[in-house]
């Protein structure tokens, strides 16, 4: 890898994976544009371009840790204060008719709690589908078109059928569970993590920027957990070399991705999602009509 290919991905990754138009798929195709990892097989390439795109992705949760900070640590401080007083017997959890859990635990505590249950699905999946993640398959364009076109579907009817009423403060288990298995969507590539998950808020009856900022907060254990996996096993799998302009892409990434957030949130709050869609079904049927017409190759 080159430094120039490794900025050409680091402005990639930071543009793409915040916003819902699937950062793999834009990853896969500017590896191939850029010339990533060319003459090794099949096979090998995929593994090393997995774990260059898991170890760029560290750039990006470096932006939603700076960008949400506060958030961050607000949650995290209310959790262990709380659960530090209930462990004590200083304060009594209550439940509501809809299940969800109130009382003396703080909403900041009960979001720790909602991001906990709602990495849970992606944590089993990812585990248990790990090989075929890091294979072929995933680098299919005939699926990574596919999916484009099928969450871009469900994002318009999401948009049309969702109430979009409820805020962060209204958050409840029902959101982390339908958030957090629609995150098991992004091992498909081309699926986005953000869109799977800001679709899922939508359907669930989130406002647009509540939709995308759980979505936010809700990657850090999955970028967190995926980038440190692979940047151990980044180190025998990456040519010799890759150490620098790996690094610079990921400082890269970092970069592009803050302002990524900040665009997508001010954006949502006045704006649908529809330009969005567009872009995913535009591009889906290119790379279907392309790959129909011969034009570009699956793999």
């Amino acid at each position: 890898m080159t430094l120039i290919q490794a900025i050409i991905l680091g402005i990639v990754q930071g543009l793409t994976e915040f916003i819902p138009i699937s950062s793999t798929a834009h990853l896969i195709f500017a590896g191939r544009a850029v010339g990533l990892y060319a003459g090794v097989n099949a096979a090998m390439r995929a593994e090393q371009t997995t774990a260059t795109i898991a170890v760029l992705q560290l750039g990006t949760l470096l932006a939603v840790l700076v960008y949400f900070a506060g958030d961050i640590w607000n949650i995290s401080r209310a959790f262990l204060l709380d659960h530090l007083a209930l462990i004590s017997g200083r304060q009594r959890l209550m439940q509501d008719e809809n299940g969800n859990i109130y009382g003396k635990l703080s909403r900041d505590a009960w979001l720790g709690w909602l991001i906990v249950i709602g990495s849970i699905p992606i944590a089993l999946v990812g585990l248990l589908f790990k090989k075929q993640i890091e294979g072929t398959f995933t680098k299919n364009l005939w699926v990574i078109a596919t999916m484009m076109i099928v969450i871009g579907v469900f994002l318009a009817i999401a948009e049309v059928v969702g109430k979009q009423k409820r805020s962060m403060a209204e958050l409840g288990f029902r959101d982390a569970i339908i958030v957090g298995g629609a995150q098991c969507l992004a091992l498909i590539p081309g699926s986005s993590r953000s869109g799977s998950t800001i679709m899922a808020g939508l359907f669930a009856g989130e406002v647009r920027e509540t939709a995308a900022r759980f979505s936010f907060l809700l990657s850090i254990p999955a970028i967190g957990a995926s980038g440190l996996l692979e940047l151990k096993e980044a180190v025998h799998k990456l040519p010799p070399g890759s150490a620098v302009p790996v690094l610079v892409g990921t400082v890269v990434s970092f970069i592009v991705g803050y302002a990524s957030i900040w665009f997508l949130l001010r954006f949502l709050r006045t704006h649908s999602t529809g330009i969005f869609i567009a872009y995913r079904m535009i591009i889906g049927a290119l790379i279907l009509i392309g790959l129909s017409a011969g034009y570009i190759s699956a793999r």
